[in-house]
């Protein structure tokens, strides 16, 4: 943690970025409203996402702390922070020494009234993201456990910076986050230009530039604490509220979050325009800050939205506003009385047998496409150089587990000793914290031995045990996907493509590094390297070429080399290679032969994997089963891969 007890005096103005003006907005926001659940700032390195945040602390309104006001703190929270660091734990110390069970407090009290910062958000543990994004939606912290009840007020700004090659936040958690706001640096010359001429100066003499700024950076303070003071008399009329509920509609976000959080940030955005009612504007411009990141269900979906989209959503919202407005005022007049002429004859009665409404021959569609189109007969893409063909239906590969038990990166994915996870035994030493139950039974054995008779219990040093515990991890999953022309059969390959972008999926959501590497022609191809990233993956996917030979060879001598070469970077990082081919080596002389030496040497380095055999027809070689059996890895069929037959064939490799 790092806490800034003072505003550091030479810290770059916010007035003094160029640029960035939507990010900028959505912090003011924030600070006006911090009820609206923090900021998620997603973008390429080098944008000022770091710069911007520290900024914004100065602007914030002094804090009353005991009766003493101090300026409002930055609290960074370091990617690797454990729980009892966030929320706060028991304070074993005094509990030792004094036999009084006590509280300390985390990051979480000590940002209240400040800024909560959290950079590479995306690499923080899922359960503790859960943590940080409750207690600032609700503005409190309440803790049971160990045996102490507390609770205390966390109101603080939360930002999370992050970089999306290194991976995304999965959408639950997206949804999580009260605003969201993509930066990239400036393709303008004249912007790029002024930035950097920012830059020079302020590092040339910083306090010099900071006076510069210094008072259009109080005048943003005074606008903040105004539009705080004014918020509660800003009023949201019923046509704004359906004009938001229709908007939240036309996009199908789920759940109702996303209307709560764009009602309150048109709110903030009214009051820091200094008016007393919410208006048009004010939600398109929270619509702006609110549904980008609520409209990706998948992770593979493209961030961001379409203006055209939400031109036509407000129009609509406009026109359906108007509508409950005119129903509203014809609700107050009264009605004249329905003569019997007015009454149509067939009134009470259902429609017709047969009709549009009952299935009838009115509600068939069109005729069902023919068997030739584009792909039929006469077709003009040539077997050595086709496109990849568009994923076939999901598969459910979700069960994919490294054999064994390691200790590497947080994760989803295979079994791991972690700080973590749930507690499976004690230990004599250090451990992930204390055990508490076999702490207590080791002192009990000693208490005569110490002359205790009544009262508490007397602990020594050698009584402490730790706990261990087992979570999960991720892994490096390396995908060896054969493109060759045997695989080419669109078909086949529509089938070879679905299952790994479902494996990728799954790669996702249990927070693994993939790699990809395709096999076709007379090499194969590292087409991407090592990432956290696997929607780049996808797009790489998407463009793979197939067609020729299958140097199946190089291509276990390929992920060979890759996971050797990550195991110096990330050594408790465990990997599994999935290998996607019907088994057919072509590549070079006596190809088989060398494809079955190096999946022997792939399997040498300790390397899990698994086989999926795309073969397809009646008569099977069985050469991909001969490749699993030379890697000691596990085997499953293309048209067989679901989560059970997945998980037993790789638990049965270890």
């Amino acid at each position: 943690m790092r806490s800034e007890e003072d505003r550091p005096v030479a810290g770059f103005p916010f007035s003094a970025v160029v640029g960035q003006d939507q990010l900028r907005l959505a912090l003011i926001l924030c600070a006006v409203h911090p009820g609206i659940g923090g900021v998620l700032v997603r973008g390429e390195k080098g944008t000022a996402k770091s710069t911007v945040v520290r900024a914004l602390t100065a602007l914030l309104p002094a804090v009353d702390d005991a009766g003493t006001m101090r300026p409002a703190r930055l609290v960074e929270l370091p990617v690797g922070a454990t729980e009892d660091r966030v929320i706060g734990s028991i304070d074993l110390e005094k509990v030792l020494r004094d036999g009084e069970r006590a509280f300390q407090p985390g990051l979480l009290a000590a940002a209240h009234q400040g800024v909560l910062y959290v950079d590479e958000v995306n690499l923080l543990h899922d359960h503790l993201v859960d943590v940080l994004l409750d207690a600032a939606a609700m503005g409190r912290v309440h803790i049971e456990r160990d045996g102490i009840s507390h609770s205390h007020p966390a109101k603080f700004v939360l930002v999370g910076t992050m970089n999306p090659e290194e991976g995304e936040l999965r959408p639950q958690l997206l949804d999580r986050f009260g605003l969201a706001v993509d930066v990239a640096a400036s393709r303008d010359v004249d912007v790029r230009m002024e930035v950097v001429r920012r830059r020079l100066d302020y590092e040339r003499d910083p306090e010099a530039f900071v006076a510069r700024y210094e008072s259009a950076d109080h005048e943003l303070a005074a606008e903040i604490l105004t539009a705080r003071e004014k918020l509660d008399s800003v009023e949201l009329s019923n046509r704004e509220l359906r004009r938001i509920a229709s908007l939240c509609a036309s996009f199908d976000v789920d759940g109702m979050r996303a209307d709560l959080v764009l009602a309150r940030t048109a709110t903030a955005h009214a009051a820091w325009r200094g008016d007393t009612e919410v208006t048009a504007e004010d939600v398109r411009v929270a619509a702006e800050l609110t549904l980008p990141h609520r409209r990706r269900r998948d992770p593979f979906d493209e961030p961001g939205l379409d203006q055209q989209q939400l031109d036509d959503a407000l129009e609509q919202a406009d026109q359906d506003a108007q509508s409950q407005v005119e129903d509203d005022a014809r609700d107050g007049e009264p009605e004249p009385p329905e003569s019997p002429e007015d009454r149509g004859p067939d009134e009470d009665l259902g429609p017709e047998e047969g009709g549009p409404e009952d299935g009838g021959p009115d509600d068939e569609g069109p005729d069902d496409d023919g068997p030739e189109g584009p792909d039929g007969p006469g077709g003009g893409v040539r077997a050595t150089d086709r496109p990849s063909a568009p994923p076939a239906g999901e598969f459910k590969a979700k069960l994919l587990e490294v054999p064994g038990v390691g200790e590497g990166a947080p994760g989803r994915r295979s079994r791991s000793m972690s700080s973590r996870g749930r507690v499976v035994r004690s230990t004599r030493e250090r451990g992930h914290g204390l055990h508490l139950t076999s702490t207590v039974f080791a002192a009990a054995e000693s208490q005569v031995a110490r002359g205790r008779t009544a009262g508490r219990l007397r602990l020594a040093p050698a009584d402490l045990r730790g706990a261990i515990r087992e979570g999960r991890e991720g892994n490096l999953i390396v995908f060896v996907v054969d493109a060759s022309g045997s695989m080419a059969a669109r078909d086949r390959l529509s089938a070879v493509t679905g299952a790994v972008v479902s494996l990728l999926r799954d790669a996702y959501q249990r927070r693994d590094k993939v790699a990809v590497i395709t096999v076709r022609g007379r090499e194969a191809e590292l087409v991407l390297p090592p990432t956290s990233s696997v929607d780049i993956a996808v797009r790489r996917l998407q463009s793979m070429r197939t067609g020729g030979k299958s140097p199946l060879a190089e291509g276990f001598l390929r992920a060979r080399e890759v996971v050797l070469r990550e195991r110096l970077r990330d050594p408790q990082r465990r990997a599994l290679v999935v290998t996607l081919t019907d088994g057919r080596a072509t590549g070079g002389k006596d190809a088989l032969h060398r494809a079955r030496v190096a999946a022997h040497l792939l399997a040498d380095a300790s390397v899990a994997s698994i086989v999926v055999d795309c073969e397809t027809g009646l008569v099977r070689l069985g050469l991909a089963a001969e490749l699993a059996r030379e890697l000691r890895g596990g085997y499953v069929r293309l048209a067989e891969l679901s989560a059970q037959q997945v998980a037993g064939v790789v638990r049965a490799a270890a």
